[in-house]
């Protein structure tokens, strides 16, 4: 393939060298400078200017001219610029072949280069080399030399300011660093820390340096999808173009030589350190353009870390304000320098000697060092490696930076923040909410938090009423509020995903105009054709219809149906085709070639013979069923792949587990088998040898371990990322279990039983159940984590058994039948029978709660996917009691969550965001599922007060009334113990409410007494109102006139 070069963008860029050339003073930017650091610019250079790096060649500059010496195959290429109208001409010097005689090429540039008094070069770079060898032989017999002097400051300076091009490749590399950082190496580091997991430095180097793909040949693999899917603004990205500027850094604690923050530090051999810090440096180049970070993970920090991290995350704001055009770089060190003074004066004398480099085409450019002694001058579009450290307790901030005409814009913001990089693992306070994250613990929402709560060995019943209530408001709140940031991060995920798409499709195929061709040409047509009736060609799926004296045939395809009618002595058949603007059934959307032709919508023709029409009839009926079920056949295993050949292991025998049986089973006599664990994959072997069943870990996605307490069945459950096929099925999940219970074990009786009575054989047959769950789930677990493992060094991908939380667990309909759904750490599973569901979490875009309302017993969840096109998940019908739990786990994994009163048709709405994903974010997204939005909370709450301020008036007024008045037969009455306001109205003589807030109890044992008391007085008496003050009093005759009662009342 020739290669052609961008002659356009060449000299554009060869003007910018001769513009820099001719403005260049003693005292600009392109005047020398010392610098004892040996930088690398040849490569860069030519790079910049040609767009490929072109080996062995000279390139010389003069005013009016520019000179090569190259070889002939470079000359060839390099000859399209002659032909190109550059700023300058150039002339290209022509080496002669290897075995042919040399030319004048090196005299002839020879002798323009020694014409010169002055040359410019890049002094400090060596090469070698059979040409570099002759030039330096013909320099040194010349009798005339040019003074040399270095120009690498010069060549960086015209370099650093990036044009469109240039900025969108910078961009693209920080976007696939921010992309590895945040969806792999924070997740897979948390993991890490979390399970103790032993790994070394360059191990997790490694792994995170395969993500970019690894192998060669045949075993060669490209870049993980399920990472970079997930990033933003590398849809369109070369991966050929893609590498690592260095391989990733990772240190701990326990790295032998302790840390080094310079860029050329290495990742130890050591295996890390579960504690302390943790520093990650990242450095990716995307057709030659680089982007850097760095980050400090830290666990268990003091006081003193925390509050040196948070000083380099406000430093960066300050200098990001003061990285604009025209700033110098000696006044942004003395900047940094003076806030470090002013806000922490103990970082003074450990701070860094250079707050960040130049980058670009190379890596670090030291013409561009933000240092007190370098006073170069910032331009907008430069772009620097901002990189602040504190070298004491080893704290790395790092960010690839674009200087701008007001600030600096940090292109690689991600996994900065306090909350995302400082883990709190033995503190009191946080050590709830750690638990609660690894393995969250079930939130009780329906019991009091506070119930064992007691003062005197008595239940404090108020107090425990106000703390949950307290509890449930300051959880709830903390819902709302995650809730709101997630909602706001889905929406702008969404418009910055889909702001250049638009159109839906997500890089997928929409259905496309399908033509459907019977015959070649007229010899195709069959015999029957000449007696010009209506035939049905099965071989060619085809109907031939008789249209006015010709055989026109028309494929099944483009038949709708056939109707047949009797209308006295004829029959009528008629053939509806299928053609656009019909509104009925799935084919409303079929696309036409072109929907404003004129088309056929029927035929119809009549006939005597009714036997033959009914005959024809239901020939194309079945004809067109058959069709019909072929596709969808076709369609269903057009996703399934076929698996590569699985490679055993070979001189020793491979990990095994006996006595297992697999679902879906294969054809034929349901038997246990064993399982195997081989060089690249898993096989399933029945005992005659006759099926098995192999699984390669390339195409594993999630290995589950569900142990058999509170279960009949323990399992090794496996989910695919594509489906396979055993035998005649289709499916996404392998399952290996054993049944709990031994069935071969005698349950009726032994030697034991006659000289033992009571339970004792019953308690030793329960003990030896628990042991033997026990043995089996120490098996399982044992031959999972050898699964895992396996997988892991062949993929390189990090693999975990998933064990189901028992806790978390909620019943719900999924498919048909009421099943109990227990969440894992990345997924919600239902394993113990068949259909299974595996739904993975971080494929989940938003959960909407259904049928939420105040007196139904159950509720509806449905997940929404981040792949539009994939149909909703439904689980109904969840038991009310469990809402809590289900909002508080869906919160805890960072699910957005959206609460409807009634259920939704998720058919039209899907479409319609397929249709313009775009624009459905564009008009708000999913607000319109009321997610997020606390404005009827706020609206509750504001109801509530009122109320309450309500209640308040009420209860002033009634007691600053007299002692003596009359009462009127309303009242109300403030309950104490439940803590809220109770407004009733008296509607029988007999009938007040006790102020004093008694319980039920209480109330209950001072009614029995009254009733006691009038069954001794007697109807109509009066009783003793000094005996039970607080008794309510009767109304008293209207004729007589009692005095006022003891305890102030007046008549009632």
């Amino acid at each position: 393939m020739a290669v052609e070069l961008n002659k356009e963008l060449i000299n554009s860029r060869i003007k910018i060298i001769y513009d820099s050339w001719t403005r260049a003073g003693k005292n600009d930017d392109y005047s020398a400078i010392a610098d004892d650091e040996p930088v690398r610019k040849g490569t860069a250079f030519q790079t910049w200017l040609l767009g490929y790096e072109f080996p062995s060649t000279f390139i010389l500059f003069q005013k009016d001219k520019i000179y090569i010496l190259c070889s002939a195959t470079k000359a060839r290429i390099l000859e399209q610029l002659q032909k190109h109208r550059t700023i300058v001409p150039v002339e290209i010097f022509t080496l002669a072949k290897s075995k042919e005689p040399p030319t004048d090429a090196i005299p002839r540039f020879l002798s323009v280069f020694t014409s010169c008094q002055r040359i410019g070069s890049l002094t400090k770079e060596t090469y070698a080399g059979k040409l570099i060898d002759e030039w330096n032989n013909a320099l040194a017999a010349s009798n005339s030399k040019p003074e040399v002097v270095d120009i690498a400051p010069s060549i960086s300076t015209f370099m650093s300011v990036k044009d469109d091009e240039e900025l969108k490749a910078t961009r693209s590399a920080a976007n696939l660093t921010v992309t590895l950082l945040t969806h792999y190496v924070a997740v897979k580091l948390e993991t890490i820390l979390d399970r103790e997991t032993k790994i070394s430095h360059d191990q997790l180097a490694t792994q995170i340096e395969a993500r970019l793909g690894s192998g060669e040949g045949e075993n060669a693999k490209g870049p993980d999808m399920k990472v970079w899917g997930k990033g933003r603004g590398i849809n369109d990205v070369d991966w050929l173009s893609t590498e690592f500027c260095y391989s990733p850094i990772i240190q701990s604690r326990s790295s032998a030589e302790g840390y080094d923050l310079k860029p050329t530090a290495e990742s130890s051999p050591e295996d890390m350190s579960h504690k302390g810090v943790f520093l990650v440096s990242l450095g990716m180049r995307y057709k030659g353009y680089c982007a850097n970070l760095g980050r400090t993970f830290i666990v268990d920090p003091d006081k003193e870390q925390e509050s040196i991290y948070n000083v380099l995350l406000n430093l960066q704001t300050e200098v990001l304000q003061k990285m604009k055009d025209g700033a110098l770089a000696k006044d942004l060190y003395q900047h940094a320098l003076s806030y470090v003074k002013k806000h922490k004066p103990d970082l003074e004398k450990n701070f860094v000697k250079n707050i960040g480099f130049g980058m670009g085409m190379e890596f670090r450019d030291s013409t561009y060092i933000l240092s007190p002694k370098n006073s170069r001058q910032l331009k907008a579009n430069m772009v620097f490696c901002l990189s602040l450290e504190h070298k004491r307790y080893a704290l790395q901030l790092n960010d690839t930076v674009k200087v701008g005409q007001d600030k600096g814009i940090c292109i690689t913001e991600a996994v900065k923040s306090t909350k995302d990089t400082l883990f709190y693992l033995t503190r009191e306070e946080s050590e709830e909410e750690t638990v609660a994250r690894k393995p969250p613990t079930r939130p009780n929402g329906n019991a009091s938090p506070m119930k064992n709560k007691t003062a005197g060995g008595k239940v404090l019943r108020n107090k425990t009423r106000n703390a949950a209530h307290d509890e449930a408001q300051s959880t709830s709140a903390k819902i709302a509020e995650h809730q709101k940031e997630l909602h706001q991060q889905l929406q702008e995920q969404g418009l910055a995903m889909y702001s250049e798409e638009g159109d839906g499709t997500n890089g997928k195929e929409g259905k496309s105009w399908k033509k459907f061709h019977s015959y070649k040409g007229e010899a195709g047509l069959p015999k029957e054709v000449e007696g010009l009736r209506i035939f049905v060609d099965r071989k060619a799926q085809t109907v031939i219809l008789p249209v006015h004296g010709f055989a026109v045939p028309f494929h099944i395809n483009t038949i709708k149906n056939v109707s047949k009618n009797d209308e006295g002595d004829f029959t009528y058949l008629r053939v509806n085709f299928q053609t656009p603007g019909q509104l009925a059934g799935k084919k409303e959307d079929t696309p036409f070639e072109d929907p404003d032709a004129t088309f056929v919508r029927s035929i119809t023709y009549r006939s005597t013979d009714g036997h033959r029409f009914d005959i024809l009839s239901k020939q194309i009926t079945d004809l067109k069923k058959e069709v019909n079920k072929r596709e969808q056949q076709k369609k269903e295993l057009a996703d399934v792949i076929e698996q590569d050949v699985l490679v055993e292991i070979k001189g020793r025998r491979p990990h095994r587990l006996p006595e297992v049986f697999v679902r879906p089973a294969p054809d034929g006599k349901r038997l246990p088998g064993e399982v195997e664990v081989h060089q690249n994959g898993l096989r399933y072997q029945s005992p005659l040898g006759t099926q098995k069943i192999d699984i390669l870990f390339g195409n594993v996605k999630h290995v589950f371990f569900q142990p058999c307490e509170h279960e009949l069945l323990v399992i090794l459950h496996i989910h695919l990322k594509a489906p396979i096929m055993i035998g005649k099925k289709k499916t996404y999940d392998v399952q290996f279990y054993r049944e709990a219970s031994d069935v071969q074990f005698d349950e009726t009786g032994n030697r034991k039983r006659k000289y033992r009575y009571g339970d004792e054989d019953e308690i030793e047959m329960e003990q030896q159940e628990r042991k033997r769950r026990q043995l089996l789930n120490k098996e399982f677990k044992a031959f999972s984590e050898r699964v895992t493992e396996a997988a892991v060094n062949s993929t390189g991908e990090p693999m975990d058994p998933d064990i189901p939380f028992r806790e978390l667990s909620f019943e719900g309909v999924p498919f048909r039948t009421n099943v109990r759904l227990q969440p894992t750490t990345e997924c919600l599973v239902h394993l113990s029978d068949p259909p299974f569901l595996v739904v993975t979490l971080a494929d989940i875009e938003i959960a909407s709660l259904e049928r939420v309302q105040f007196g139904l017993k159950q509720f509806d969840l449905v997940f929404v996917f981040k792949d539009f096109a994939k149909a909703p998940l439904h689980i109904n019908s969840i038991p009310t009691a469990q809402l809590d739990d289900v909002k508080n786990w869906l919160d805890s994994v960072d699910i957005p969550i959206a609460e409807r009163p009634i259920n939704l048709n998720w058919g039209p709405i899907m479409k319609m965001i397929n249709d313009n994903p775009y624009g459905f974010f564009r008009d708000g997204g999913w607000t319109f599922l009321g997610g997020g939005d606390d404005s009827e909370q706020e609206e509750e709450s504001e109801t509530e007060s009122e109320f309450e301020v309500e209640a308040e008036q009420i209860s002033s007024e009634t007691g600053s009334e007299d002692n003596g008045s009359d009462f009127d037969g309303s009242n109300a009455s403030d309950d104490e113990g439940s803590g809220s306001t109770l407004m009733m109205k008296a509607t029988a003589p007999d009938l007040t409410l006790n102020p004093k807030g008694e319980d039920w109890d209480e109330l209950e044992r001072k009614a029995a007494k009254s009733d006691k008391k009038r069954t001794e007085v007697g109807r109509g008496g009066k009783g003793d109102d000094s005996d039970d003050s607080d008794r309510p009093k009767k109304k008293a005759p209207a004729k007589s006139k009692s005095k006022p009662a003891a305890n102030g009342k007046g008549k009632r």
